[in-house]
């Protein structure tokens, strides 16, 4: 595959340039975004291979900016008749305005991942060999097991940005994940785990003996324990958060809060908070897209500024929004290289790339032993979040009772309720594990999905409403 895209065209660099220019002459800023992306994603269900799926697509989506106003226009096509219809179209913003064409973006050399295409290697039947081995590993494992689900995918895209003024910069951005999910019964009753792992790497480790029986041994573990489950309570109580995914809490009920549109538009819960204390004391929350091979990371965003560690929160003090490139300019900030899209069709907005809050001082068993009747909440499934409200319903799935200081039984049906930038302030006792999740996130916003990171320490939270189903 070419990985020059612009080459790719019916015409020669130059006049790709002449044709980006014109578009965007009078514009506040804008670019010409090309895309190649292929997917593979294999599953196996049942005890057979259920689904295989292998996809190109590519296209390239012109943009022009007039202060708050965006023209953009898209296609499948790499022609210069194209984009000179798509010049003609985002033309449309600029009529009577007279803007300033803003700097490029500072260029790094800095790249947080390899550029190795994951497709293909390893080979087809190696991969569903794969899946028939944690397929039969599980149901020789436990009789209890009734169903095993195992799905392997992996994208590969290459994006090749050009401004109006020349400036040029290109990335490519592999993706592998792996999902195993297994259903176990005893009677009447059926419970699931489920494990996924993944990042911006290749297959080799996880298909490597030993490594992928780790996760099919994490799935199954989580299903036993919800299978002998007790029912949740509900009431208001301490809750301990485990380290790692239930990060995605964070994610959703604040997160989203932070992203620049929201604030420049009042909309978010956040909104002209920058400076106030948000959050209790010794929480520090940061987007940082700069982590080798992580899910979330990217050497550049969808704009072409290179990624960056943003502190948003810094103990307990709102200091920082994750910011594109035009919600900057209105804000009077600086961009953030948090301007992310899903693919050409799309047009850029703030999005997070992996975001989690730092570790403190203290142990998870001293977190859990400061609890006389709570909630630990090892493990999230869905949640609701209303940006502008900022409340949430979150539910658990893998999550014990804590009593007198001490783990209990693993209840079912708990969910955890609140508003985020109230729940930041009862966070009491911050753990010293942070961790960040596997590798699974995907997050949506505007009808668009970007693959993204979460994390965070145990952490103990004072009062959270918890739904339960005991009667």
């Amino acid at each position: 595959m070419n990985t020059d895209l612009l080459s790719l065209f019916d015409t020669d660099e130059a006049q790709l340039r002449a044709i980006v220019a014109k578009a965007l002459s009078g514009a506040d800023d804008g670019e010409l975004f090309v895309e190649h992306a292929q997917a593979e994603s294999l599953t196996f269900d049942n005890g057979r291979l259920k689904g295989g799926s292998f996809n190109t697509d590519q296209g390239f989506g012109l943009r022009s900016v007039a202060g708050e106003a965006v023209g953009y226009a898209h296609a499948g096509d790499l022609s210069t008749a194209a984009l000179e219809r798509a010049s003609d179209a985002v033309r449309a913003v600029t009529a009577g305005y007279s803007g300033s064409y803003a700097a490029a973006p500072q260029r790094t050399n800095k790249k947080y991942y390899g550029d190795e295409n994951p497709i293909g290697s390893p080979s087809f039947e190696a991969k569903a060999k794969l899946l028939t081995d944690i397929d039969a590993y599980l149901r020789n494992k436990d009789d209890k097991v009734r169903q095993v689900t195992a799905t392997i995918s992996a994208s590969w895209q290459v994006v090749d940005i050009l401004r109006a003024d020349g400036h040029r910069v290109q990335d490519i951005r592999p993706m592998t994940r792996i999902n195993i999910s297994v259903v176990v019964g005893d009677g009447d009753r059926q419970e699931s785990g489920s494990f996924g792992t993944g990042g911006r790497i290749g297959f080799g480790d996880f298909v490597a003996e030993g490594n992928w029986q780790v996760g099919a041994d994490e799935a199954l573990r989580q299903a036993l324990v919800n299978l002998d489950a007790i029912e949740a309570p509900a009431g208001t109580m301490d809750v301990v958060l485990g380290s790692g995914w239930p990060g995605v809490m964070l994610h959703e009920a604040v997160g989203h809060g932070l992203e620049g549109d929201f604030n420049r538009k009042k909309t978010s819960a956040f909104a002209g908070l920058l400076g106030e204390i948000v959050a209790a004391p010794g929480v520090t929350v940061v987007d940082d897209g700069t982590i080798d091979n992580r899910r979330g990371s990217i050497t550049i965003d969808d704009e072409g500024t290179p990624s960056a560690y943003n502190v948003l929160i810094e103990n307990g003090k709102l200091v920082g929004y994750m910011q594109d490139r035009q919600n900057a300019r209105l804000m009077g900030m600086k961009p953030t290289g948090n301007g992310r899209r899903q693919g050409y069709s799309s047009v850029p907005m703030p999005r997070m790339t992996n975001t989690y809050m730092l570790g403190g001082d203290k142990t998870p068993e001293e977190i859990i032993a400061s609890v006389k009747k709570g909630v630990y909440a090892v493990s999230f499934g869905g949640g609701q979040v209303d940006i502008t409200s900022g409340k949430f319903v979150f539910g658990c799935t893998e999550a014990y009772l804590i009593e007198n200081g001490r783990v209990g039984p693993a209840i079912k049906g708990a969910m955890l309720i609140g508003n985020g930038p109230d729940a930041m302030k009862r966070v009491s006792m911050v753990g010293n594990d942070m961790k960040l999740d596997t590798g699974i996130g995907n997050c949506g916003k505007a009808g668009q999905w970007v693959p993204v990171g979460v994390g965070q320490p145990h952490l103990r939270m004072d009062q959270v409403t918890v739904g339960g189903t005991k009667a």
